[in-house]
């Protein structure tokens, strides 16, 4: 394996062509791998075999360099049997009752279980809690009939992935990979090392899988901390956005975190809920870690109730208002939905009885969610439509959106990401 490696020879299998399978595929194309990357969504394999994006945060052209230099997506599992090296990057969602979803990763292992053979590594790369590659993989791949460290390999090496973050990319990243075996990790770091700047060793799989939780929990708590501070800084007069950019000029011992509509994503929102269901099975309460999830999870409502008082303030009611939410993407320059605030904050507002829209240049039409249903197009932003609106709320900020114009147009706007003249009377800070 490791001479397959060292000489571009072995041939990677990426399970899950999101938002972490696609650019993991793109970096070991561009280092010259046999790339095979499987999905359940035809429709998004058949996307990428014509060389076209599936994301906007990604050129057509870098998926196009990949089929020129043999990248195949495919949704028969029948070919893992072709493959080196398995990479799982699927979802790992939440039950209803914040307990974790693992049937994503079990149906891929069922998928493979016919074609696994001799001389293969695994890794995951799907956020979970610590002890899944040990307690739910590594059996699995045992009951198969293989000998982990021996004559299979198996590993964990949580995803780092930022969409639309020009700063860092997946070679740049360092990339922190644990094995069940030293052998195994030897393996990984061969893997990650063809790739990536730096690799990270730790002792186990377990503390690689702490590792990222760690990440999220940290960006979770302080994102928290930030959000119950607009609360209090609001009655005070005191703008947030303000203290912050004051605060981060301290050279040392702050790290600027800045409040918003809640959490969004595949991480911050679900990742502690991970450790939390965890610890409670060693009879440990992480409050700190539950009490930032309520925080944030508070946000929508918190938001919505300024555009209500900003409403009547206008001697208007939320019900039959008409409200843009401008920005649902969880973070700015993405099209991913996935966990958006700004999703609550629609969904409250109709709960209120208000006739919702939106506005996201990223977001043509409003997708399918698992949680949430709207039948919408996005709203062009104009002069006139954004006159025609009672309220907009600005949710995410995205590039290409001409603020000024809506500054001036507006007739009530309730900016959460303190992107607008907050001494003006038509702008809330929420």
């Amino acid at each position: 394996m490791k001479d397959k490696i060292l000489k571009k020879d072995a041939v990677i299998g990426i399970i899950g062509l999101g938002y972490v399978g696609v650019p993991l595929a793109i970096r070991f194309s561009d280092e010259g791998f046999k790339v095979i990357g499987f999905d359940v969504n035809p429709n998004q394999v058949s996307v990428m075999n014509q060389g076209k994006s599936p994301f906007k945060h990604i050129d057509d052209e870098a998926i196009a360099g990949m089929i020129s230099t043999g990248f195949e997506g495919t949704g028969d599992y029948s070919r893992i049997s072709q493959v080196d090296a398995i990479i799982i990057c699927v979802p790992t969602p939440l039950k209803s009752g914040n307990e974790p979803d693992l049937s994503f990763i079990e149906g891929t292992l069922e998928a493979m279980r016919p074609y696994l053979r001799a001389g293969q590594v695994l890794s995951l790369e799907s956020t979970t809690w610590p002890g899944t590659t040990r307690e739910v993989i590594q059996p699995f791949i045992e009951d198969a009939g293989f000998t982990i460290g021996e004559d299979f390999f198996l590993v964990f090496s949580p995803e780092r992935e930022d969409p639309g973050n020009e700063k860092f990319t997946v070679r740049t990243i360092p990339k922190v990979v644990g094995g069940v075996t030293e052998k195994c990790l030897e393996i990984g770091q061969h893997i990650y090392s063809a790739i990536v700047d730096r690799v990270v060793p730790v002792s186990s799989t377990d503390a690689a899988e702490m590792v990222k939780l760690l990440e999220n929990i940290h960006r979770s708590v302080n994102i928290g901390l930030v959000n119950e501070l607009k609360t209090v800084t609001d009655p005070m007069g005191l703008n947030i956005f303000e203290i912050v950019n004051a605060a981060a000029t301290k050279p040392f011992g702050f790290t600027p975190y800045y409040p918003g509509p809640g959490v969004g994503g595949h991480c911050i929102p679900i990742d502690p809920f991970y450790l939390t269901w965890k610890a409670h099975q060693f009879g440990v309460h992480t409050r700190f870690i539950e009490l930032a999830g309520e925080i944030n999870s508070a946000m929508p409502k918190y938001v919505v109730s300024k555009l209500i008082e900003g409403l009547n303030d206008q001697g208007k009611a939320i019900r039959n208002s008409k409200i843009l939410a401008l920005g649902i993407a969880y973070k700015s320059d993405v099209d991913d939905v996935r966990e958006s605030p700004s999703v609550e904050v629609m969904e409250l507002v109709r709960k209120w009885g208000g006739d919702v829209h939106y506005a996201d240049p990223n977001v043509a039409t409003f997708p399918a969610m698992r949680k949430h249903e709207f039948d919408l197009v996005a709203t062009e932003l104009t002069p006139e439509t954004v006159s025609s609106f009672d309220a907009v709320i600005l949710l995410t900020v995205h590039k290409g959106i001409d603020y000024q114009m809506i500054e001036e147009h507006a007739q009530l706007i309730i900016d959460t990401r303190g992107k607008f003249d907050a001494s003006q009377d038509k702008v809330v800070a929420a």
